[in-house]
């Protein structure tokens, strides 16, 4: 039950707004490709900032 009071990490915070943005430009590539793709670039620059701060956790 205390597990509901835990604040997010860092990387849980970037983990959901990567799954949002991954989600939106998906449901927008439908209409408007060139907004989807600047959509899917933010969420890769995340993904990138996610895969170094796992990397560097790792090595501690």
């Amino acid at each position: 039950m205390m597990h509901w009071f835990r604040k997010k990490s860092r990387i849980e915070k970037l983990k959901e707004r990567y799954t949002f943005l991954m989600r939106r430009s998906f449901e927008i590539a439908l209409r408007d490709t060139e907004q989807s793709d600047k959509i899917h670039n933010q969420a890769d620059k995340l993904y990138q900032e996610i895969k170094y701060l796992t990397l560097r956790r790792g090595d501690k």
